[in-house]
């Protein structure tokens, strides 16, 4: 703790302990927290440090006017300061101890009710319970039987804590943890660390017992109390040593055998986490059978639940992985008429859920679980799995015509449950998001003329919702992308895809029209990477048969969405890559989409288009090939001439990415000015290359950047308020200066002819804060030096005229520049000082009526 924070402290904990009231920023309190907190992890004694946090316990504690929020303040800071076997001695010599976390006390007061204090007196004594001296004192004062109870509180976050806390108990104090098994909080215990046997057998004994009296609900308003005792066994049973481990298998075992024959479907999935929390932490007979018992109960959704339960954890157990399989495939067997079950067509289970398909809501939950956990099903071993992986892609085109009214049922019995489901969004969503994650299994491929005509007839259905559209625009993506042989695409499907397109490019819904946007953007890249791998391959013809997306995204440019414009500005980028990489001849319509965007640009008033728009300009740029000929000489010259207006338009925008872009923008000038440079660092590059003495750039390459107006855009991002865009600048702007006039005493003498290289600056905005800075600098020379010429700066001083680039680079304090902005306004805005400050002045202007407080935004 520095001294100034020292000083101040005192002052805090008396306007704490005088008014015992809340401040007015209420969480200035978690604030000194946190800061106490990271004094006592890096090993530093608050009690030394701050006597006076004692004597601000004890008035607060024995104030009965203190707010709820100052009591749980202090004690959670008890429970801090006494996390060390030190301090816990000096608090204890005190009597603090027993003041603080005396239950009878707060409940006698009447504040035991109010959920700041409970959670408060938990946090606390978790934060002290780090030694065996706490864990005696914990034991001693009976707090077991009330912590045990809390976990079943009327808060969540209040019985949450407490099953934190009973945990925390159990795996932190184990005597002997095994390697790697470090508690909760994960910290490693060192020597002397055990506490006695005594304290830490009472502790197993009473939580072991409440666990077995708790877990069978003995009515059902006990289910929220079964609820909480299943999510701290699970928490326990993940973490737990062998010891530890079979003592509480041991009491529960019994329970656990009740609750699976009870069956409820409220406990289903926290009963399977404690089941398989057991399996992964050890090999059980009796937790194997109860598994068994979960994938074999007679309700069908939980049953099914259980199932996909067992699939996430990602068990490899053979047996009961079958099984999982086979259960949750059941449902999609029954309802699309698809043999998914192998040579045993019927399931014990079949009927019972039939059944439970008959009611739609079931139906829905069922099937978007079966759906979900398909791909993992898919991947699963070939000896596990009841049918071949290409049958489950078949079941879910199936499924996805059923949904859309498309496919009449055609096994016995579905007919009744197929009508549960169509129409139904939900399951659509399910359905394509499988589909669009089964293109990785085996076989898939065998489908992929079923996979596009489906997807298609749901971009034409006029009763398919945004969502469901933009989920079949992305499994059209990701199936184009595996596909390598399109002669499965015929005429008629090429044509309804072209027409759909068009139709829903200009959809009432501006969610669609911008997902059919995206779409034609994304189709180009995909197209464009399938061309690299394949070069026989053109995905573009044969899925638009050469019709040029390029009006439709055109005419997208002026829709009133900016959603809209944005994307498909992006798209129309992605759109002419290929273009560009080949150095293509300039058509007729890049100019006038050229015009567009510098339009928008300059007029737009949302950002997200005028952001796309610089990128379309990276993108060209980054993508552009030299110019071989007077065709792509046009294009070429088109290029540089639009990010001359790019870059001056950017560097003035309102919007912060913007200029962060235009910046990039800026960077790719450089690269491609400098690169040749044995000194000039990429931005990619992590270390500068060694400057050669004499290896300065010539002055034509520096005017050359100078007269495209990235130094322009270099110095007023440096003055921006946004500090993204300044530090951004900042680092490029030092990386020119290593470049162009290296402080090597060889280079300074090659530099000097650089000195005629000047950049204009206007006499106002960022160019007046530039020669601000430099006119001070060399003030700051002059009264060193005794140098009066300050010749560059001349014109500079009323008008606006220019400035030698090299001075400027050197004059600007750089380095300290970069320094203050790495380290951003925290450390001084969020600083433990400025913190002290605002309470103390908030406490100062708090008693005055009338009279607004403002702290900082911490």
């Amino acid at each position: 703790m520095d001294r100034e924070c020292a000083l101040l402290l005192p002052g805090v904990c008396a306007v704490l302990a005088g008014s015992g009231s809340s401040l007015p920023d209420d969480t200035s309190l978690e604030k000194l927290l946190d800061w106490f907190t990271g004094i006592t992890e890096a090993g530093g004694s608050l009690l030394e440090a701050c006597p006076c946090l004692l004597k601000l316990i004890s008035t607060v504690v024995h104030n009965a006017a203190s707010d709820p929020g100052v009591l749980s303040f202090a004690l959670r800071l008890t429970g801090l300061l006494a996390a060390t076997e030190e301090s816990f001695k000096t608090i204890q010599e005190h009597s603090v101890l027993n003041e603080v976390f005396n239950l009878q006390h707060w409940q006698e007061a009447g504040l035991w009710e109010d959920p700041c204090l409970r959670i408060g007196w938990i946090q606390g004594l978790r934060s002290m319970l780090q030694h065996p001296n706490a864990l005696s004192f914990f034991v001693q004062s009976e707090f077991i039987d009330p912590l045990l109870q809390l976990q079943t509180d009327t808060s969540l976050f209040i019985a949450a804590a407490a099953n934190q806390m009973l945990a925390h108990i159990l795996l932190f104090f184990q005597p002997v943890p095994p390697a790697g098994c470090k508690g909760v909080d994960k910290k490693e215990k060192g020597d002397g660390m055990t506490p006695s046997s005594a304290d830490y057998t009472a502790v197993v004994k009473s939580i072991s017992g409440y666990l077995q009296e708790s877990l069978v609900p003995k009515e059902s308003k006990n289910v929220r109390q079964s609820l909480q005792t299943l999510k701290l066994l699970a928490l326990l049973l993940a973490q737990a040593g062998p010891p530890l481990r079979d003592k509480l298998l041991q009491t529960v075992g019994d329970s656990l055998e009740e609750l699976v024959t009870a069956g409820s479907s409220e406990l289903t999935l926290p009963l399977m986490d404690v089941i398989l929390s057991a399996c992964s932490s050890g090999t059980d007979e009796r937790i194997t059978r109860l598994l068994s018992s979960m994938l074999n109960i007679n309700k069908p959704a939980d049953l099914i639940h259980a199932a996909a339960a067992f699939l996430r954890r990602g068990h490899h157990d053979t047996v009961h992985t079958a099984r999982a399989v086979r259960i949750l495939l059941l449902p999609l067997d029954i309802m699309t008429g698809q043999t998914l079950l192998g040579t045993i067509s019927t399931d014990e289970h079949q009927f019972s859920v039939v059944e439970q398909l008959k009611s739609k809501s079931s139906c829905i939950s069922m099937i978007c679980v079966c759906l979900s956990n398909t791909p993992q099903i898919t991947l699963t071993p070939p000896d596990v799995l009841p049918c071949l992986p290409v049958s489950i892609v078949t079941a879910v085109l199936s499924l996805l015509k059923i949904c859309s009214g498309n496919s009449p049922s055609s096994s016995t019995g579905c007919s009744e449950v197929s009508r549960n489901v169509i129409g139904s969004g939900k399951v659509q969503k399910c359905a394509l998001e499988a589909l669009t994650s089964l293109t990785s299994s085996p076989g898939a491929k065998e489908r992929i003329s079923e996979v596009f005509t489906v997807l298609i007839q749901y971009l034409e259905n006029p009763d398919s919702d945004p969502t469901v559209l933009h989920k079949s625009y992305q499994a059209l993506l990701k199936w184009t992308s595996v596909c390598t042989d399109f002669s499965f695409i015929t005429d008629q499907l090429r044509h309804d895809l072209v027409e759909v397109v068009k139709k829903r490019v200009c959809d009432m819904r501006w969610e669609v029209k911008d997902s059919t946007v995206e779409f034609l953007g994304h189709l180009a890249g995909v197209c464009d990477s399938i061309k690299a791998a394949a070069e026989e391959c053109d995905a573009s013809e044969a899925l638009l048969g050469g019709c040029s997306t390029t009006p439709l995204l055109r005419e997208a440019l002026q829709d009133s969405e900016s959603y809209v414009r944005a994307s498909a500005i992006s798209a129309l980028a992605k759109t002419l890559t290929h273009r560009w990489q080949q150095g293509a001849t300039l058509t007729e319509e890049e100019p006038e989409i050229v015009s567009r965007l510098l339009e928008i640009l300059s007029q737009d008033s949302e950002g997200f288009p005028r952001r796309a728009v610089v990128q379309y300009f990276i993108s060209w740029y980054s993508s552009h090939s030299p110019p071989s000929s007077s065709s792509s000489s046009s294009s070429s010259s088109l290029l540089m001439q639009s990010v001359r207006s790019v870059l001056s338009q950017g560097r003035a925008d309102l919007d912060w990415e913007v200029k962060v872009h235009t910046l990039v923008l800026a960077e790719l000038l450089l690269d491609e000015a400098f690169s040749g440079h044995p000194g000039y660092k990429k931005g990619s590059d992590s270390h500068h290359a060694s400057p050669h003495a004499y290896s300065v750039v010539s002055e034509s390459d520096l005017a050359v950047v100078v007269e495209q107006g990235v130094v322009s855009v270099l110095l007023s991002g440096l003055v921006d308020c946004d500090r993204p865009v300044a530090l951004k600048a900042c680092r490029l702007l030092i990386t020119l200066r290593e470049t162009v006039c290296p402080l090597s005493l060889g280079a300074l003498d090659a530099s000097a002819a650089m000195a005629t290289v000047s950049c204009e600056l206007p006499g106002c905005g960022w160019g007046r804060e530039i020669i601000k800075i430099l006119k001070m600098k060399k003030s700051d020379q002059a009264k060193e030096e005794d140098i009066a010429d300050q010749r560059g700066l001349n014109g500079a001083e009323e008008g606006g005229d220019s400035v030698s680039v090299c001075e400027a680079l050197r004059s600007l304090g750089l380095d300290e520049r970069m320094e203050v902005l790495t380290q951003s306004s925290d450390h001084i805005h969020n600083s433990p000082l400025s913190l002290l400050q605002d309470i103390l002045t908030a406490s100062a202007t708090h008693t005055k009526p009338g009279e607004e407080v403002i702290v900082d935004c911490y």
